[in-house]
């Protein structure tokens, strides 16, 4: 699996991100606004052109109500490396 923003398994976890904060009811602005970043900031996160670190999402996790487990256990157990 390599780093790129077009691995399929990076699409599905930028689609879990996107699905998250649907599911949670919130608007980026909303989300931006509790993590005191512009709207652009979580924009840029969902689309790809922004690489979300493990304590970004964790802080993500914690705002939607969601176990970080969620956003990866699609790729678990990885077999192919």
């Amino acid at each position: 699996m390599g780093g790129s923003i077009y691995a399929p398994e990076y699409q599905e976890f930028l689609r879990r991100l996107r699905d998250a904060r649907s599911e949670a009811g919130l608007t980026q602005s909303e989300v931006a606004g509790k993590l005191n970043q512009p709207q652009s900031y979580v924009s840029r996160c969902e689309s790809g052109e922004r690489r979300v670190d493990v304590v970004e999402l964790a802080k993500f996790a914690v705002i939607y109500k969601k176990p970080l487990s969620y956003f990866v256990d699609f790729i678990l157990p990885i077999k192919d490396i």
